[in-house]
């Protein structure tokens, strides 16, 4: 797989839930002024050359976005390069007509540059609060899948299925310029969910959010491999992961740790995980995927998962829990002008091209 890796070629991205931010007195940031500050963050990884920044669904508190289209229609009217993609939307509450809709719509104003990044989520929140029933949670994923895959084709629709009515040659308004939206499928390391993305022939991005990376090398070798038995030209994969960048290792940890622990302490307690401890935080930085760091350690970090596994795209979760804004902005910074260069010139010198 590494023989392959184009350092000229990769992709890097930014992600954001729009995490509710504290101000400088340790208190929480108003939804609004959140929401405003993620606008503005998305403007500044565009003005630093990053390629992609993304903007996930979340239905709970400790999240301001709800609505990440609308977000990034906003930062799309700011914005002249970087790619705008949501990460991910919850295809199984959505309506798979909608979500391409409003992406075309998206699309239209970035002049091209809107993407999507479909999955079902890590939260379930969304499932009551729009009326499904958790107990399709597998039959409203395949079938909207299946939905979407045809919709992104921008030609007349005839489906049918058990969780919405039937099309009959439906066309879908508005089209895009260049006749598809750009869609990855995020997938959390299951094989049969590796299996499907390649069926539909969409880009896989996998979430990597705790232990070493390269255990993930045989879903992308499994990827690759579905591709070709099934006749599909070689497609992209990428990685999500979390992390955070200052200007030195010791600001970085020190920095994101207790807005690391209430953010992972929280989902912890929801989901009956152990306590969240500092030997853990620590253990996931130095061999797990936490990135997690200054410019060059993170730089390392991410060059020796984009070699290890092959990839074409790395995006980095940048934030958890209450960072406050100013820091983002500088992680953002230092991602885009010291990073990012520094990851190419790590896998240049690693990876022959050809």
């Amino acid at each position: 797989m590494t023989a392959t890796i184009d350092p000229a070629r990769l992709q890097f991205g930014l992600n954001t839930f729009g995490d509710v931010s504290h101000d400088e007195h340790g208190q929480p940031v108003p939804y609004p002024q959140v929401i405003r500050d993620v606008l503005a963050e998305g403007v500044l990884a565009d003005q630093v050359g990053i390629d992609a920044f993304a903007i996930g669904e979340h239905h709970r508190d400790d999240y301001a976005v709800s609505a990440p289209d609308v977000l990034l229609a906003a930062i799309a009217a700011r914005t002249e390069r970087v790619r705008l993609s949501s990460a991910v939307t919850v295809l199984s509450s959505d309506d798979p007509i909608r979500v391409f809709q409003r992406f075309s719509t998206i699309d239209a104003i970035s002049n091209g540059r809107a993407e999507i990044i479909v999955g079902r989520g890590s939260f379930t929140e969304s499932f009551p609060l729009f009326g499904f029933e958790l107990s399709d949670y597998q039959v409203l994923f395949d079938e909207k899948l299946d939905l979407l895959s045809q919709v992104l084709q921008e030609g007349p629709v005839t489906w049918q299925g058990s969780t919405r009515r039937p099309l009959d040659g439906v066309e879908i308004y508005p089209k895009t310029a260049s006749g598809r939206i750009p869609t990855w499928v995020g997938v959390g390391g299951s094989p049969e969910s590796v299996v499907r993305t390649a069926h539909y022939g969409m880009p896989m991005m996998l979430a990597i959010i705790g232990g070493d990376p390269q255990r993930f090398a045989p879903y992308v070798d499994l990827f690759g491999r579905a591709l070709d038995q099934m006749g599909k030209d070689r497609l992209p994969v990428g990685v999500h992961s979390p992390g955070f960048i200052a200007d030195s290792d010791e600001e970085a940890r020190e920095l994101f740790w207790p807005h690391y622990a209430t953010a992972f302490g929280r989902i912890g307690r929801e989901r009956g995980w152990g306590p969240t401890t500092r030997e853990h935080y620590d253990a996931e930085i130095e061999h797990g995927s936490l990135y997690v760091g200054g410019p060059e350690t993170v730089a390392r970090k991410i060059a020796a998962t984009v070699t290890g596994l092959g990839i074409e795209r790395f995006d980095l979760k940048y934030t958890t829990g209450p960072v406050p804004h100013a820091a983002n902005l500088r992680a953002i910074e230092l991602y885009g002008t010291q990073v990012i260069p520094m990851v190419r010139e790590l896998v240049a010198e690693a990876v022959p091209v050809g």
